[in-house]
């Protein structure tokens, strides 16, 4: 039960303990280098299916190259710390401040630092807010880091990369399965350092009917700029084809419209009930246009557009149109 309570009320760290069925966790850390030649994620975590059955992996997508690969663990070798954000699988380490990476294709050790966490208070946990304490959600979130440095290098299939000077991000995902339907972006390259940008709409089931959610902040140079769905944010247009996705919402003090070029996407696992059976295609190379508007002033805070994207339109997205 303490350990539960920790978790609540800090989402980096691991909400699984007790749990044996339908039932994934999972953390995501995006890594650009310098040059922006080379984008990475990896995605530790643990699955459970509805019978019980338990794994552990480690996931890797090579944004440029378009390659993943999924590493298979045994579910003890998922050593999650009680009461802070220290994860180990297999034989690989996970935390908000660093990676150390043992894997037949990779290997190194990578640093985070100046981060940049979510908000969070005891009446709104994280990026979840008031929702965190709901104990039936399909899914929930969290955002460790809107933007961070990285130091360190790692050497992917024989070959030594310096990540030093790069950027980074980290957010997590924990519950039953991903969202039957779901557009997630999110950007920290943009024409000035400072600037990062995650937004994601989606089906949200609710006591027999469902709702569309959405969550977006605009990390802007010292102050982060928030729409959701409970802080009396509108969306006012959700729309995704082959080619793009639009956004806007809005809310008593901004404006913020998004248009997302997509580009070649990577098939990545993904949760059902619990257990990696389904499939996403996620792209690292799309590009974000965004304008935010001071609406008492007529204002324009931000109007650029961010590279190296992580972009995923997955599952029936028509659920979400607006």
């Amino acid at each position: 039960m303490k350990n539960k309570i920790s978790a609540l009320f800090h989402p980096e760290q691991y909400h699984g303990w007790n749990k044996t069925r339908k039932f994934f966790e999972g953390w995501y850390y995006k890594i650009i280098d310098q040059s922006e030649n080379h984008a990475f994620a990896f995605i530790p975590g643990i699955a459970m299916d509805e019978n019980g059955v338990q794994q552990s992996f480690i996931q890797i997508l090579d944004g440029k190259n378009l390659t993943a690969e999924y590493h298979k663990f045994e579910a003890n070798q998922f050593i999650p710390k009680e009461g802070k954000f220290e994860v180990t699988v297999a034989n690989s380490f996970f935390s908000k401040s660093k990676i150390q990476l043992n894997l037949p294709s990779v290997k190194g050790e990578l640093q985070f630092k100046n981060q940049v966490p979510w908000p969070s208070s005891w009446y709104s946990p994280g990026i979840m807010g008031p929702f965190s304490f709901v104990p039936f959600m399909q899914c929930y979130h969290g955002i460790l880091s809107m933007d961070h440095s990285i130091h360190g290098s790692l050497n992917i299939n024989g070959k030594d990369i310096d990540f030093t000077n790069g950027r980074g991000y980290m957010e997590k995902d924990w519950g039953r399965s991903f969202p039957s339907g779901y557009i997630w972006m999110q950007s920290n390259h943009f024409s000035e350092a400072g600037i990062s940008l995650k937004a994601s709409v989606a089906k949200i089931p609710w006591m027999g009917t469902s709702f569309v959610g959405f969550i977006a902040g605009v990390w802007l140079k010292d102050h982060l700029i928030e729409f959701t769905t409970y802080n009396f944010t509108r969306l006012r247009k959700s729309f995704a084809n082959e080619k793009q996705v639009e956004l806007v919402m809005e809310n008593g003090k901004h404006r913020l419209e998004i248009k997302a070029h997509r580009e070649a996407a990577t098939q990545l696992a993904s949760p059902i009930s619990g257990f990696m059976d389904g499939r996403i295609e996620e792209s690292m190379t799309a590009r974000i246009e965004v304008i935010l508007t001071n609406k008492k002033t007529g204002k324009i805070l931000l109007e650029d557009t961010g590279r190296n994207a992580g972009l995923e339109v997955a599952g029936k997205v028509e659920e979400i149109m607006v």
